[in-house]
């Protein structure tokens, strides 16, 4: 008996002192995480992205805008296109007075996300979310004889997606890892044209969803900080807006929009939104 409560007594002793050791260990990458990540988004110029024409509203695209007197309002060398913004009413490609085109804008984003990893031997598993914006812009001008310029834009205005993530960790410091998972993104967008003898009415400005994927290295600073570079790659569907060329009240029938209908829809030909971002992210484990 007498051992039994010595036993019991050095039981007692001895578990505050196994809880504090194992409460001390390093627990990795495991647990709740909070941070940020920011950098520089680049997307590529869609060479060959135009704008098509509805000219009888039928839904299908494709169709010739013709005018009284010529084939197409929107052929080379006084009309035609580019994947960018119309510096003015007239083309690149107008051999007495072109306006040129600009490039799409590439720009800086910034995310705020929270996440939790859980580590097993050295293979981590984990999900994160987060939330932000990018200052992309994505043109494409469309160039008419009249002379007139058209201009379809759209960027991002929010930008929030939750991916699951895999990695592995050699030496329980650094982690490699590769993540993907959708996205949900507020793209705003955007019309311009120098005709004033039309009237403009726009359709189908509504959130829309995509995915994204990359990854990346991540390195602890200490017990609960950490830093690292990771590579995006995002995508989304884009082809429900649309922009419709109509009457003022006094425009001709003669006018190319109207001459086959009461109107002309426009949309963009490229119909997926997609950049690619290098940033560096920080974080903060609990």
């Amino acid at each position: 008996m007498k051992h039994l409560l010595l036993a019991g007594i050095a039981a007692a002793l001895f578990a505050p002192a196994v809880s504090a050791q194992t409460s001390d260990e390093d627990p990795g990458f495991s647990g709740v995480y909070v941070g940020a990540a920011g950098g520089y988004d680049v997307q590529p110029n869609d060479v060959g992205s135009s704008i098509l024409f509805d000219r009888n509203l039928d839904g299908t695209f494709g169709d010739v805008v013709n005018t009284t007197t010529a084939p197409n309002a929107f052929a080379p060398p006084i009309g035609g296109f580019c994947n960018g913004r119309a510096l003015g009413a007239t083309s690149p490609t107008n051999t007495t007075t072109p306006a040129g085109c600009a490039n799409d804008k590439d720009g800086w984003a910034y995310y705020g996300r929270v996440g939790w990893d859980n580590q097993r031997g050295n293979f981590v598993v984990g999900v994160v979310g987060e939330f932000g914006k990018s200052e992309i812009t994505d043109s494409v001008s469309a160039f008419s004889s009249t002379p007139a310029s058209y201009v379809m834009t759209r960027s991002i205005d929010w930008e929030a997606s939750i991916r699951g993530r895999v990695g592995y960790t050699p030496n329980n410091t650094t982690l490699f890892y590769g993540t993907f998972g959708p996205g949900y993104a507020r793209i705003d967008r955007d019309f311009t044209t120098t005709n004033t003898a039309n009237s403009f009415s726009e359709s189908g400005k509504r959130n829309q969803w995509g995915i994204t994927g990359g990854g990346g290295i991540e390195q602890r600073i200490g017990r609960n900080f950490s830093l690292g570079l990771e590579y995006m790659y995002h995508q989304y569907q884009d082809n429900d807006y649309r922009v419709r060329a109509g009457s003022t009240g006094t425009t001709p029938g003669t006018n190319p929009f109207l001459l086959a209908g009461t109107g002309t829809d426009f949309r963009r030909s490229d119909d997926k939104f997609r950049w690619h971002s290098l940033r560096a992210t920080a974080a903060f484990r609990f």
